[in-house]
C-alpha cells in the first residue's frame, strides 16, 4: 500500500471532528473522569491548526506534538503528544504512506504505555490503539483500521477501569465508552476520512455513539 496521506488534512480533519464531538466527550469523561477530556482534545487541535495557519509545516505531526507536550493539560494531552511525536517521527523517516502511519502509531504505543503503563483491557486509549496498531501492522487500510479502533474504544463500556482516572469511580462508568479511547479512535476516522474518502464510515457523532 503506498498512497501517501496528507498529513495536515487529517489532523484539520481530526480538529474539525473534535469540536462536533466535544459534547459527547465530555458527557462520557464527566462518568468516568473530571470532564475536561472534550475541552483538552479541542483546544488542543485548535491550537495545532492555529499553529499551522501561521505557515507551512514540512512536519505536521511534529508541530502537533510540540502544542500538545507543551500546552494540553490533563492525562491525556501528553500521552497525545507522545503518539503525534513518533507518528511525526516514523512519517519523516519512512514517508506518508502506510509503513510511516504503522511505524508511527506502533512506536507511539509503545511510547505511551512506557509512561502510562497500561495495557489492553485497562480501560484506556491504548484499548483503541492497540487493535488499531495491529490492524495497521497486518497491512489493513485505513478504513479497517478506523473500525478496528472505534470497536475497540466501544468495547470499553463494559470493561471496569484498571488504569487511569476512571479507577476511582469504580463501576460507574460502565456501560459508557472510555473518553480517551473515543477520542483516539476519532484520530484513526479522521485518518480514513482523508486516506479513503470514499469508504463509508458514518459521522462523527456515529463515531462516538
Amino acid at each position: 500500500m503506498t498512497t501517501t496521506v496528507d498529513q495536515e488534512k487529517v489532523l484539520r480533519t481530526y480538529a474539525e471532528a473534535a469540536r462536533t464531538a466535544h459534547d459527547a466527550l465530555t458527557a462520557l469523561d464527566q462518568l468516568s473522569g473530571d470532564g475536561d477530556f472534550g475541552d483538552n482534545l479541542r483546544e488542543g487541535l485548535d491550537g495545532v491548526t492555529s499553529a499551522l495557519d501561521d505557515g507551512p509545516a514540512d512536519a505536521p505531526f511534529t508541530v502537533a506534538a510540540g502544542v500538545f507536550l507543551d500546552e494540553v493539560g490533563g492525562t491525556s494531552g501528553p500521552l497525545i503528544g507522545l503518539l503525534f511525536q513518533e507518528i511525526g517521527r516514523a512519517l519523516t523517516e519512512h514517508g506518508d504512506g502506510h509503513e510511516g502511519w504503522a511505524t508511527g502509531v506502533r512506536e507511539g504505543l509503545a511510547a505511551i504505555q512506557r509512561v502510562g503503563e497500561a495495557e489492553p483491557g485497562d480501560r484506556t486509549m491504548v484499548d483503541a490503539l492497540a487493535p488499531a496498531r495491529d490492524a495497521l501492522d497486518g497491512g489493513a487500510g485505513y478504513a479497517d483500521t478506523a473500525r478496528a479502533a472505534l470497536d475497540g474504544a466501544r468495547a470499553t463500556a463494559d470493561i471496569k477501569a484498571r488504569r487511569g482516572r476512571a479507577s476511582y469511580v469504580g463501576e460507574r462508568a460502565l456501560g459508557a465508552a472510555d473518553p480517551g479511547a473515543t477520542g483516539v479512535a476519532l484520530f484513526f476516522w479522521s485518518l480514513a476520512r482523508v486516506a479513503e474518502p470514499d469508504t463509508e464510515l458514518g459521522s462523527v457523532t456515529d463515531a462516538v455513539s
